[in-house]
């Protein structure tokens, strides 16, 4: 599991730590039954204090996320997956529509918008190398 943790970005780093491990569960590179790294393990890794860690995961049981296997850790829970999901399609919404009420703020057209929302989407999935790719083919 990869973590990327952005201190100055804005949002708590225990909130930065439960969003990943929620969308690892969304798309499936973490499964239900499968344990998460300990506390001090995952603290280690990203050079956080334990505590910081500890919060996330009391946040994702509290949401029946996680669950506790006695003595082995925490573990995915069974029905986790579709909460995950949920979870990520509303924060996704959330922040779509932060951005769809700036670009028309800004007074972009829907045209403009959606051009300037397929470009960032290729960019960012890597897709751009392929497009131009195509393009210097043709």
């Amino acid at each position: 599991m990869f973590f990327r943790i952005e201190p100055d970005n804005g949002v708590a780093i225990y909130e930065q730590i439960a969003r990943q491990i929620k969308y690892a569960i969304a798309n499936g590179a973490l499964r239900p039954g499968e344990l998460v790294p300990s506390v001090r393990e995952l603290a280690v890794l990203l050079a956080v204090n334990p505590n910081t860690v500890a919060k996330a995961y009391r946040d994702l049981q509290n949401e029946s996320v996680l669950e506790t296997l006695r003595g082995e850790g925490l573990r995915v829970a069974r029905l986790a997956v579709e909460r995950c999901r949920k979870a990520r399609q509303r924060l996704l919404e959330e922040r779509m529509s932060a951005v769809a009420t700036e670009a028309l703020q800004g007074g972009l057209t829907e045209a403009e918008f959606l051009t300037l929302v397929r470009e960032v989407w290729i960019t960012v999935s890597g897709k751009e190398t392929a497009l131009k790719q195509r393009i210097d083919r043709d």
